[in-house]
């Protein structure tokens, strides 16, 4: 998703039950329900949603929303939250009461920090960070057990997050297009550069390799123990389809 200039805003539109109710569209077996406030030139996210409650899924995204309500922990059933291509600057701590979140999607907006609040979402399998103006993540993030995949690319992080390395389950990090700094780099001038990072398992690499990455692991600080993921830059992955997170 290639970032753009987000100019013109549209004049916010009064939004009433009745038109949030026409929204809600339900499976083909009836067992999920999504209500898709999407495109919808909305500034603020209405109150009256709070009555549909019961959605499995929310969708909000593509809109003008600069803050996201407290009361977004009403919602406690819903395992997909898309809030991308808004202008949220800040997440509210109840977002951590969403308890059955599996994915969330905060892609472009205008994130500057995240609430610790974040790594009380035991069952969230990915978390899409990229096009914010973040250059850290809460220590919490690491409590994550169950993230798989993570989306960081375009924002501002000089070094690869630590908290990451305690994730047993993390198959993938995208840190495209931030200003990652070399070892050297740490020790002498700032150069941007644009790595792609790979987890991968210690189980699934030769002798070479593991050596390779072990050096690597230990050049990046803040390292977990062995057993856990090791962070590998692997060149040859680069001809693999690069699927934005």
């Amino acid at each position: 998703m290639a970032k753009g200039k987000k100019t013109g805003r549209a004049k916010s539109k009064t939004f009433t039950l009745k038109m949030a109710q026409n929204c809600v569209e339900v499976s083909l077996d009836g067992k999920r329900k999504r209500l898709d406030l999407s495109f919808k030139e909305i500034a603020t996210v209405p109150k009256c949603i709070q009555k549909l409650y019961d959605m499995d899924e929310l969708d909000l995204s593509r809109n003008l929303i600069k803050k996201l309500p407290d009361f977004i922990d009403h919602f406690i059933n819903i395992s997909f939250l898309d809030l991308h291509s808004n202008y949220l600057e800040e997440l509210p701590v109840t977002i951590g009461r969403l308890q059955n979140l599996q994915v969330l999607n905060l892609c472009n907006n205008q994130l500057t920090s995240l609430p610790a609040e974040l790594g009380l979402l035991k069952k969230l399998h990915t978390l899409n960070l990229g096009l914010n103006q973040l250059d850290a993540l809460p220590t919490s993030i690491g409590t994550l057990k169950e993230l798989r995949h993570i989306g960081l690319s375009d924002n501002r992080f000089t070094r690869f997050p630590g908290c990451l390395v305690r994730l047993n389950n993390l198959e993938r990090v995208n840190l495209d297009r931030n200003p990652i700094l070399t070892e050297q780099d740490l020790g002498l001038e700032s150069l941007m550069i644009a790595e792609r990072l790979y987890l991968v398992k210690e189980s699934i690499l030769c002798d070479d390799c593991l050596s390779k990455c072990q050096i690597g692991k230990k050049k990046l600080g803040d390292v977990a123990d062995k057993t856990e993921p090791t962070l590998l830059h692997v060149p040859t992955l680069e001809t693999q389809d690069d699927r934005e997170m």
